[in-house]
């Protein structure tokens, strides 16, 4: 008689350690980022990707990994259940108490955060109101008006505004005769250089939830007048703090604020002559504004005549948008608004373009030449970008008497423009050369030296020749840090502080001195009054001496 089939139960056990196939999806985003590091993405996606774009991406690919063996961990391996809900248990634990006890204090220009701890206060808010002299002692009303000198470094990237000078003739022998600290003091936050006038040096500093313009003896560094503003911008990606510089004509210093505010100042008494706040005098929605121009107001004053020229914004209660508005340099009053687009960061420049004067304004998407005494557009060309994303950050600049120099990054690069037709208003422009992986220039700006143009190409520095667009060398790695042109040497402030001084040659990449100028994240623009050298960033500034050659200044 047949004995009836028993039946059998297979039991196959889970694996304990990740089998073949979650292995190679982990090899494979590894791989990925990899090839992102490297900078080898960019032929796959047909595009160029700086810098902080790869480490967004390099941080999706390892959430992604991470995840993928997470699922794996808690669905198919064969592992206790105690042992899965205690680590699952443990992760969610350690995740609630990073966003319970931490937060970005700030982001580099690769967007590397830095934390600090919630209850701590910002370092600007620990920062006492600047004093006047010893004693918070009244302002006089009458005081020897501000002597300028031929050394002075009045406004935005040097007396011209073109990002160099040329003198004084430096020593490059930082070894033998290395620059000399003649002070440092702490600062208030924000991303503002130094202007200088006779002896004296203006900046724009935050303190607390007052917005400050500050000047301070160019010799000792110590307080002179402080001129507070109830104002206060900030951003996690953008910092804290106003972040443009001041400009100083005839004695009278002329500022722009982060949120808006507009002054003219007496140099000598630090009695404010006029104010205004530029959104509130053009009607514009101040929260619609900060939202599309997500990093605040970045653009200088323009001193021209008897004129100062700001950027402008929007929208207005009709949403519309100006690009440019002038006030009269006496009394404030408004005398003409020109354009109608969205701004930039970049601030306005009088130039003189096929024997033409306009004032040069980078809009949030356009480049356009204005009639100096009336704002009538005289020319315009394309040049992409959102101020709440890919902003335009960079200066324009005059190469030849029909064509101008332009950067940026975020994929962007360098361009070179040339007039067209002349014949018609608004004037055509054409392009002469476009490089895309060029001279990718995220918050700084390029220095122009006998026909080649150098600048920080998403944060290497780099030589460009203006005729043609080709890259002669790139070398060094400085963050997004600034370059100032002095003579035939750069000087390079570096995002950690450093101060690197680089010949300005096209031959090759010399650095000929280093100087551990201030510590910390440093975006601020070079200022150099003679043969003193200030810098600043969000905490400290720095004068130091710089050795030059006999005979020099």
């Amino acid at each position: 008689m047949r004995q009836p089939a028993t039946a059998t139960t297979i039991v196959t056990s889970r694996p304990l350690w990740p089998p073949r196939r979650v292995l190679i999806s982990l090899a494979s985003l590894f791989s990925a980022m990899l090839l992102v590091r490297a900078g080898l993405l960019e032929p796959i996606v047909g595009g160029i990707v700086d810098a902080a774009v790869r480490n967004i991406i390099s941080l999706i690919l390892v959430f992604s990994a991470l995840m993928s063996l997470l699922v794996w961990f808690i669905r198919e391996s064969g592992h206790s259940t105690r042992l899965k809900q205690g680590i699952v248990g443990g992760l969610v634990g350690l995740v609630a108490l990073g966003l319970a006890t931490l937060r970005i204090e700030r982001v580099s220009g690769d967007l590397v955060p830095e934390f600090a701890w919630r209850w701590s206060a910002s370092r600007d808010r620990r920062l006492a109101a600047p004093a006047i002299g010893s004693k918070p002692a009244p302002v006089p009303e009458v005081a020897a008006a501000w002597q300028a000198t031929s050394a002075d470094f009045p406004q935005f990237l040097g007396p011209d505004g073109r990002c160099g000078v040329d003198a004084p003739r430096l020593d490059p022998d930082w070894e033998a005769r290395p620059p000399r600290l003649l002070w440092r003091h702490p600062i208030g936050a924000g991303w503002s250089g130094f202007a200088t006038f006779g002896e004296h040096a203006v900046t724009l500093e935050q303190r607390g939830d007052d917005e400050i313009v500050s000047s301070v003896s160019l010799a000792t560094g110590e307080p002179e007048w402080a001129v507070p503003v109830a104002a206060r911008h900030e951003t996690v990606l953008g910092g804290v703090g106003p972040r443009s510089t001041p400009t100083i004509r005839d004695g009278v210093v002329y500022s722009t604020g982060g949120t808006g505010w507009l002054h003219a100042i007496d140099g000598a008494t630090g009695r404010v002559l006029w104010k205004l706040n530029v959104l509130s005098d053009l009607g514009i929605d101040a929260a619609a504004h900060a939202a599309a121009v997500a990093w605040g107001r970045a653009g200088s004053p323009l001193v021209f005549e008897d004129l100062v020229v700001v950027p402008a914004g929007g929208p207005k209660a009709d949403g519309g948008f100006v690009s440019l508005a002038a006030y009269d340099r006496s009394s404030g009053a408004r005398r003409w608004t020109a354009g109608d687009e969205q701004i930039s960061y970049v601030t306005p420049q009088l130039m003189t373009i096929a024997d033409q004067p306009v004032i040069v304004s980078v809009n949030e998407a356009h480049v356009v030449g204005y009639e100096p005494a009336t704002g009538r557009p005289v020319w315009r060309f394309d040049w992409p970008g959102h101020s709440n994303s890919d902003a335009s950050c960079s200066q324009s600049v005059a190469v030849a008497d029909d064509r101008i120099f332009i950067s940026k990054g975020y994929g962007v690069g360098a361009a070179v423009f040339e007039t067209g037709d002349r014949s018609v208003v608004p004037w055509t422009f054409r392009e002469v050369w476009r490089q895309p992986s060029s001279l990718k220039t995220k918050f700084t700006n390029v220095a122009l030296h006998e026909g080649h143009v150098y600048g920080l190409s998403d944060g290497i520095l780099e030589c460009v020749r203006v005729a043609d667009g080709s890259r002669q060398w790139k070398g060094g790695r400085y963050g997004q840090g600034q370059v100032l042109r002095v003579g035939v040497f750069l000087l390079v402030q570096a995002e950690s502080g450093e101060v690197v001084l680089v010949e300005a040659s096209p031959a090759r990449h010399v650095v000929r001195g280093r100087l551990a100028a201030i510590e910390g994240q440093t975006w601020n623009t070079l200022c150099l009054a003679g043969r003193r050298l200030l810098v600043r960033n969000a905490e400290e500034a720095a004068c130091y001496e710089l050795s030059v050659q006999d005979g020099g200044p």
